[in-house]
């Protein structure tokens, strides 16, 4: 089992409205981290905080860690408040993140908060990957400029039109799987959007590897609070998306609607 770490904070503003982008020095999580892992990091405790909050690794940085999360509840809002050279106790890296592999033509997509664990892995693999990035509205809109330097190409959808292309992402992914278009598929984002990508993997027979979201409790396996239903023979139903994923080949997983 890993040992909890103090991290001092290097960085940790807002961007957008209830988002914030978070640098911690952390040099031996540097040297493990793998994109599509995440941080267990224990908030700063007022108000009854005790769980940890699981973040996914955005980018590594030298030393540094970084990771843009959303304020959501007690947890992430106690978290915005840290201050640079604040401490924040972390366990890290953990989770299986996503397998590269050699492959020709990545597409990677993701949608709203999801897009944050997508950049490290784009960062990382061998050939410059398509992105297709959903947000809501042109507001949301986040690191548009910083995949575009990773990308061959980015396509930016919005649900209102107020930006770039309208309607959703995972029609401008079918649009190049129709082409012939892509021999990997990874995809990040909430379960709708992950459903319909499981669904074009099948229906165009291109791999595809899915991180799940889940609620988590104790982020090492213990507590079973985000298992998840799979088809993997030999093993038990249920997978904890904490330590057996949370990335997954698409084939693995039942989502169930």
């Amino acid at each position: 089992m890993k040992d909890s770490q103090n991290c001092t904070i290097l960085k940790n503003e807002e961007v957008i409205k209830g988002v914030f982008d978070m640098e911690f020095e952390a040099p031996e999580i540097v040297q493990e981290a793998k994109p599509g892992q995440f941080v267990h990091i224990k908030c700063p405790s007022y108000d009854h905080i005790f769980l940890r909050r699981p973040i996914s690794i955005c980018d590594i940085k030298g030393d540094a860690v970084r990771m843009v999360y959303e304020v959501r509840g007690k947890g992430t809002k106690s978290l915005s408040l840290c201050k640079p050279g604040d401490v924040v106790d972390v366990l890290a890296p953990l989770g299986r993140g996503f397998e590269l592999g050699d492959y020709k033509e990545p597409l990677i997509i993701g949608g709203g908060i999801g897009i944050f664990p997508l950049y490290l892995l784009g960062r990382e693999l061998t050939n410059k990957p398509h992105f297709f990035l959903g947000f809501r509205s042109k507001d949301r809109v986040l690191m548009e400029d910083e995949f575009s330097k990773i990308a061959n190409e980015v396509t930016i959808t919005t649900d209102d039109g107020s930006y770039a292309n309208s309607g959703f992402v995972t029609s401008f992914l079918e649009e190049k799987l129709k082409a012939g278009i892509g021999d990997i598929i990874y995809a990040c984002g909430p379960m709708p959007m992950l459903k319909i990508v499981k669904n074009l993997s099948e229906k165009y027979e291109v791999k595809a590897q899915l991180s799940m979201e889940q609620r988590m409790g104790c982020g090492i396996g213990a507590c079973l609070t985000c298992s998840c239903e799979t088809k993997l023979p030999g093993t038990w139903k249920y997978q904890r998306v904490c330590l057996n994923g949370p990335v997954f080949w698409a084939d693995e997983v039942t989502l169930n609607d």
